[in-house]
């Protein structure tokens, strides 16, 4: 808050009295002209009167411009103090400081309105710190990881009596460190933009179950290799108006997840199908499963439920698919029991009717 000089307060006092001394002066000289011209006073008596008259409503002026200043001083001054203090310590980053609202004979004011507003705010600043700091600190953490691979296998790469074999071996782990590093670097990348609000979805009109079976396809070599049965129930021709690339992150995160926490010889499942104006696909797999005080987290960035599949994933594929389907107006759902696997449900506005 502003502090005023002495002779300034002298100056803001002075013009606060001069100020009720109008206003009383105003008032006495109605009342008299209202009420002396019928009484017939003498002249003589006004006059004697008027150094009476003229204390008073110099007493009168200085009473109201004490009870004012006192006024002001608790009702305008003292949360007006707060709320600046408050204002200082947001702007230096204390985002924990609170404002106790501030009562005058008992009632609340317009000022306990903004000491609200400011809290909230204040509350809110501290939540996305915390999670500015936890994102710095994973994403510091998850890059250090490749990071060090890539410098031991480099390191090792330079050693002049390595085999032919060895060499080969030790590049292929660079290669492929450099590759996750890669999808790292562009899963932050997306994911900043998707919630700084910096892509916006291109709708068109296109066959939703063509891009299921193509998605499906680009991991054949993955299912394969872990003898994974896949059951597949895709209606045929299902028209939707979404932006097909955004959908194509969502499809590709729950079919390659599900295809990471399958175990050996395991079932994947994928459902289309329509319901009352929307599109519901699933994605199930009987895998580890996800338990009740793990589920609510697994859309969180950097969250992995399990942490021995954590080499195979960066734990931001979900925190992606979660903002795309917001983003799209849909919905995604959870089924998980520990030991059993896990099923996703997307749900989608349909738009018009298939032709």
């Amino acid at each position: 808050m502003r502090r005023y000089t002495q002779k300034q307060k002298l100056l803001l006092s002075l013009a606060n009295f001069f100020i009720f001394f109008l206003m009383v002066t105003t008032v006495v000289t109605c009342v008299l002209v209202l009420f002396a011209t019928g009484l017939q006073i003498p002249e003589g008596t006004l006059r004697n009167r008027a150094t009476v008259t003229f204390a008073g409503v110099i007493l009168l002026s200085l009473l109201f411009t004490l009870v004012d200043m006192y006024r002001r001083k608790f009702t305008v001054e003292r949360p007006l103090r707060k709320i600046l203090s408050a204002t200082g310590q947001l702007t230096e980053g204390n985002f924990k400081h609170r404002i106790t609202p501030v009562y005058f004979l008992g009632e609340t004011n317009e000022f306990n309105v903004i000491i609200e507003e400011l809290n909230a705010l204040a509350a809110e600043l501290a939540g996305i710190e915390t999670l500015k700091t936890d994102f710095i600190a994973n994403v510091s953490h998850e890059l250090k990881t490749p990071l060090a691979v890539i410098q031991n296998y480099s390191t090792m790469l330079q050693s002049p009596d390595l085999t032919e074999e060895k060499r080969l071996e030790y590049a292929a782990v660079i290669a492929n460190t450099t590759h996750k590093l890669s999808d790292l670097i562009t899963n932050i990348l997306k994911l900043n933009k998707l919630e700084n609000q910096q892509i916006y979805p291109d709708k068109i009109r296109y066959d939703l179950s063509e891009q299921l079976r193509a998605c499906l396809l680009s991991y054949e070599d993955l299912w394969e290799a872990k003898n994974l049965a896949l059951e597949t129930n895709i209606s045929d021709d299902e028209m939707i108006d979404a932006d097909p690339e955004l959908m194509s992150l969502v499809w590709n995160n729950l079919i390659s997840n599900a295809i990471k926490f399958s175990k050996l010889g395991g079932q994947i499942t994928i459902n289309l199908r329509r319901d009352n104006g929307y599109v519901f696909v699933t994605v199930a797999d009987n895998g580890c499963g996800i338990s009740s005080e793990i589920g609510p987290k697994i859309f969180d960035k950097f969250y992995q439920a399990d942490t021995s599949h954590s080499a195979q994933g960066n734990g931001l594929g979900l925190a992606l698919v979660k903002r795309v389907i917001d983003i799209v107006n849909g919905e995604i759902s959870v089924r998980s029991k520990p030991g059993l696997g896990s099923s996703f449900t997307v749900r989608l506005p349909a738009g018009e009717n298939r032709c």
